[in-house]
């Protein structure tokens, strides 16, 4: 039993447990060290990921599907009290502060469900838009920011350069008030 046994009174069972919860706890912390703080991620010249802090709680707008991804469109509650009022069909346009969040995985099939059901593997990417048009008045109001993820290294990294990234895409629907997704009935 070494000296510092002896004066704490611990035996070799105990030393070995005390040493298991330290180097149990020295790992844990590591790990929380390790994983990327997103509130600092900003687009060069753009949007800043803290500027939509809560949107994992934000509602639903709709889902959408490529051949190879899944994507949930949600929207902050200004944007979906608009559309709950029928914008942008009715002829308006979004409020300024409207924010929404498209949030896309790779997809691969769930092997429990008992029929073809394709679910969420590896996160994609995280994209933002904001409307707010003193700050971004060269797009009509909207600012576009895209995070795309490195599976390898579970971290996100800012695509583009300024808040027009993804404006000239979004021009198609200029009409919708640069926003391609619509509020199905539910």
């Amino acid at each position: 039993m070494s000296r510092i046994s002896k004066i704490l009174n611990l035996g070799n069972k105990n030393i070995t447990a005390i040493a298991i919860v330290v180097a149990s706890v020295a790992a844990a912390g590591s790990i929380a060290l390790a994983a990327q703080d997103r509130s600092t991620l900003k687009v060069p010249n753009g949007l800043a990921f803290s500027e939509f802090k809560g949107y994992e709680n934000w509602e639903t707008v709709a889902v959408s599907q490529t051949e190879t991804s899944l994507k949930v469109i949600s929207a902050n509650p200004a944007m979906i009290k608009a559309y709950r009022s029928g914008v942008p069909g009715n002829g308006k346009k979004f409020p300024e502060g409207s924010k929404v969040v498209k949030i896309e995985w790779l997809s691969k099939k769930n092997t429990e469900s008992p029929y073809a059901v394709m679910v969420p593997d590896t996160l994609k990417s995280v994209s933002f838009i904001e409307k707010n048009s003193k700050r971004f008045p060269k797009t009509n109001g909207w600012a576009f920011a895209q995070f795309m993820n490195d599976p390898a290294t579970d971290t996100l990294t800012p695509t583009g350069d300024g808040a027009e990234c993804g404006y000239a895409c979004h021009t198609a629907v200029a009409a919708k008030d640069y926003i391609f997704t619509a509020y199905p009935k539910r």
